[in-house]
């Protein structure tokens, strides 16, 4: 399949460099895909960042050579990108829970983490539950917080821009917002560019813009809509991971690089698990020929 194929010539590129630097943007390029969405469809299909797997792989490289040669701790950091001992020690031990230095005892346990490959594996896992739906522009108004590139951040910085959002006096007049499908409170991620990214908590509606507010316009497409029950964080991350490794290789369909839009229940009693739907843009495939 087409997708696994430039994604694991994405990973040969990370490997071949792992003594040297690593751009994202060139492993994203060998994926064709922007950087973002690389290093997001990495982290829901593997369950690490990019920088963790590049970390580990390195440190895994590193602990071969500390014990197969005479090189000194600070010549195999300089060659895995680390500029000084400290830092060097600091990754190494938070991979193999031991000092480079002791590492060169034989004896010593240490962490080996092979190279990703990915594959498609039959599981027979538990059923999705699905629809597609063709819909007009999806016009959205709500609040926004930038993101960057980094998806690792990312993941750290919405949930707090979620905590912030549910006590303002913006939270509830983006409830009242909702008049058209779909019509939860929505988390949707826009990428433009590099340098223009943003996450909305928003509404679909036509009502006009009020003080502090942003609207953006989804472009009539096609959607794949999956529902799901749970805790949010886990569910909405769990459907994007089997998106990738399930529904998408089989479907017919490729991704079609629109804003993913996660929907949610109104929740005012800090209710943290509930009925949920994530909505992704999809394409068919002889589309593209």
């Amino acid at each position: 399949m087409e997708w696994l194929k430039r994604i694991n010539n994405a990973i040969d590129y990370i490997e071949h460099n792992l003594d040297s630097d690593i751009s994202y943007d060139e492993a994203a390029r060998i994926a064709c895909c922007s950087t973002y969405y690389f290093q997001r469809m990495f982290s829901y299909i593997t369950g690490i960042s990019l920088a963790e797997y590049i970390k580990r792989r390195r440190m895994t490289q590193a602990a071969f050579e500390l014990q197969r040669t005479n090189k000194r701790v600070l010549e195999i950091a300089l060659k895995y990108g680390y500029t000084s001992p400290t830092s060097f020690n600091r990754a190494f031990q938070n991979v193999h829970g031991i000092s480079p230095v002791a590492a060169k005892d034989i004896g010593n346990i240490l962490n080996a983490y092979p190279a990703i490959r990915f594959s498609v594996n039959i599981t027979g896992g538990s059923a999705m539950s699905y629809h597609i739906e063709k819909k007009g522009p999806l016009r959205i108004v709500g609040v926004r917080t930038p993101l960057v590139e980094d998806f690792e951040t990312n993941m750290k910085n919405v949930p707090d821009f979620w905590l912030h959002t549910l006590t303002t006096i913006q939270f509830h007049q983006i409830c009242n917002f909702r008049q058209n499908e779909p019509k939860g409170i929505l988390g949707v991620t826009v990428y433009h560019n590099p340098d223009n990214i943003f996450y909305y908590i928003a509404a679909s509606t036509d009502n006009p813009i009020l003080k502090g507010m942003y609207e953006y316009e989804i472009p009539e497409t096609t959607w794949v809509i999956f529902e799901n029950d749970g805790y949010f964080k886990e569910s909405v991350q769990g459907v994007f991971r089997r998106f990738y490794t399930e529904w998408l290789p089989f479907s017919g369909y490729e991704y079609a690089g629109l804003p993913d839009i996660e929907v949610y229940p109104v929740v005012e009693d800090g209710t943290i698990h509930g009925h949920s739907e994530v909505w992704i843009a999809i394409k068919k495939k002889e589309e593209n020929i």
